[in-house]
């Protein structure tokens, strides 16, 4: 019997589809990897045994392993909360708005997800200016960009001085919550992220 002919032709791997895959495996395994075993000991190697494929796939692609893990990152982290381009709540109560991201931010960084690739990438930053300036641009300057325009806000509605400076502002909520994470100095927890809050908003001397 004659072989049918179809309209269609022959069909042909899809390489998109492939290096979809291998993209998302080498994504999982990057960020596994960090969490298991640190970020010292994590290597190309090892990224590309564990998502099944050739490390010079890897290279193709990414020039590094802080490359590969700030991507994976970047992919993990941008749909999710408001600590990481979810969208700042602007409910009118400025006071709340802050302690609902920095309770967000507080259950992020206490999230093993979470907690080994941003120490990670925090540290690799520290001592490569590349990826320091990468991580800088990519994941830390948008989430701060969120607290300035919420604080620009608050200044065009009277619930903030218009003088201050919406960016350094910023930095006494987020510094301080920064400082006990990576020192490890005490407990990470919603009442400490509220005391924050509540210490910028209303300073320290006593209340009437």
């Amino acid at each position: 019997m004659a072989e049918t002919e179809t309209t269609t032709g022959p069909r042909h791997p899809d390489s998109t589809r492939r290096s979809e895959r291998s993209r998302r495996a080498i994504y999982e395994a990057a960020l596994d990897l960090v969490t298991e075993v640190g970020y010292a000991r994590t290597t190309i190697e090892g990224i590309a045994s564990r998502a099944g494929v050739g490390k010079q796939t890897i290279y193709r692609w990414w020039p590094s392993k802080a490359a590969v893990l700030l991507e994976a990152f970047l992919d993990l982290v941008t749909p999710a909360d408001p600590a990481h381009g979810g969208g700042f709540p602007d409910t009118g109560d400025l006071e709340a708005d802050l302690k609902t991201v920095l309770r967000a931010s507080v259950d992020e960084l206490t999230d093993p997800r979470y907690e080994g690739p941003t120490r990670a990438l925090a540290a690799a930053g520290i001592v490569d200016e590349t990826v320091g300036a990468a991580f800088l641009e990519k994941l830390l300057d948008p989430g701060l960009k969120l607290y300035t325009e919420r604080l620009a806000a608050a200044q065009g509605t009277g619930d903030a001085d218009p003088g201050i400076d919406p960016r350094i502002a910023t930095e006494l909520f987020v510094g301080p919550l920064l400082h006990r994470w990576l020192l490890r100095t005490l407990p990470l927890t919603h009442d400490y992220t509220d005391r924050i809050v509540e210490y910028a908003l209303y300073g320290l001397r006593p209340r009437g």
